[in-house]
């Protein structure tokens, strides 16, 4: 699924730091809850499913496609690609997840993301996405 939504600047706890520093922009009690919905959404629907927050360059999708092709699987994969600093969520599935996972459900995850994003919570908006996005996968 190739989807993108503008995402509204979150309150929750980023700030902007580049996450390749080293520094998290979340705190351990948020980092637990995205890593279980994380894990949660792997093992319902038997993908993998991956979140990245910073920067996506002036090509957003192009910088979201180019990470979801790193992933150790990405045929299998879900990348969920958020930019809080450019208002951007891209969410990239694999050629073998298109089939599960329509455009249609792609766009309401992300559109239910950016809400929670424009409440000022952007664990939440991470947590919700993951969840609307495995919840559908399921037979």
């Amino acid at each position: 699924m190739r989807e993108e939504a503008p995402a509204a600047p979150a309150k929750d706890g980023y700030d902007g730091s580049d996450p390749t520093s080293g520094e998290s922009p979340f705190s351990s009690r948020q980092l637990i809850r995205i890593d279980e919905a994380l894990s949660a959404a792997d093992r319902e629907s038997g993908l993998a499913f991956s979140v990245y927050v910073g920067d996506l360059g002036e090509k957003t999708r192009e910088h979201a496609e180019k990470l979801h092709d790193k992933l150790p699987d990405p045929d299998k994969s879900v990348l969920v690609a958020i930019s809080p600093d450019q208002r951007m969520v891209e969410i990239v599935t694999g050629s073998s997840v298109v089939d599960r996972i329509p455009d249609r459900i792609c766009a309401l995850a992300a559109l239910s993301m950016t809400a929670a994003f424009a409440g000022g919570d952007l664990t939440a908006g991470i947590v919700t996405g993951l969840r609307m996005l495995a919840d559908h996968t399921k037979v």
